[in-house]
């Protein structure tokens, strides 16, 4: 079966060169600043997880890294192209980044196999047979391969979680961002979806992911970024951040977590 994960463009072999980084980043909603000069590297193939209280600027850091939301000030850089370069088209780019969020955001209408084959079929031109041959083999590796034929609202959240991940993956994206993939799933729907995520992390796939999951961030995660109030405020790797964490504002907010049990 072919891998979940593409390979780096042409001419960056045996490079280094981070996948997505933002630049003094900032972003404002009304008299608001969400983000306040973020500054961020991802490597090819590793994950890097954001947390943070809820409004600290995760799932926006996200939204501007997909060009869902226009940044004020800075820049982003996708496989070292400055994406947010007025010239760039947006939709050009997004082709090249998987998205999945909390809420499912599957057309209720549609099979499971044609809610997945649809991008790939009418964005980026992929002939039929070849976008349902790509999608019943993501769903058989996720679990799903049972799955095609059904709508969604005859699956469980964590299925149709994993069927939104299924059609993350099936425009070969460069770079996956996951934004609280498991907030409204069920507590025992949570584990499936998470163990699709470090399968993925084996195929070598790049990913940055929101999330209030911090035991899966530290045994998951290459790289580890504290948000608070829009600002980068700790990063480390996961031992670093969790084991060591250098700001005080990361310990206390460490803290609530160990003691509501979550950590």
């Amino acid at each position: 079966m072919s891998t979940v994960t593409d390979t780096a463009p042409a001419g960056s072999a045996g490079t280094e060169r981070p996948v997505l980084r933002m630049e003094a980043v900032r972003k404002t909603f009304g008299g608001t600043v969400v983000l306040r000069d973020v500054d961020l590297e991802v490597a090819p193939h590793t994950v890097t997880a954001l947390i943070g209280a809820s409004g600290s600027g995760k799932s926006t850091l996200l939204r501007c890294a997909n060009l869902l939301e226009e940044i004020d000030d800075g820049a982003i850089f996708l496989d070292g192209e400055d994406i947010t370069d007025p010239r760039v088209d947006p939709d050009a780019v997004r082709r090249r980044i998987g998205v999945v969020f909390q809420a499912y955001n599957l057309f209720p209408h549609m099979t499971v196999l044609d809610n997945i084959t649809l991008a790939p079929r009418r964005v980026h031109g992929v002939a039929r047979a070849e976008a349902e041959e790509r999608a019943r083999e993501l769903l058989e590796r996720l679990g799903l391969g049972g799955k095609a034929g059904e709508y969604p609202d005859r699956l469980s959240g964590g299925q149709q979680q994993r069927v939104a991940i299924v059609r993350a993956l099936a425009g070969r994206p460069r770079l996956l961002l996951l934004d609280e993939i498991t907030a409204a799933l069920d507590p025992e729907l949570v584990g499936e979806v998470l163990g699709v995520v470090r399968d993925l992390k084996e195929d070598g796939m790049t990913m940055v992911l929101a999330t209030h999951e911090m035991g899966f961030a530290r045994d998951v995660a290459d790289q580890v970024c504290f948000l608070d109030g829009g600002i980068v405020l700790e990063r480390g790797t996961p031992a670093e951040v969790f084991g060591a964490p250098r700001q005080e504002r990361t310990r206390t907010f460490l803290r609530r977590i160990v003691e509501a049990g979550r950590l």
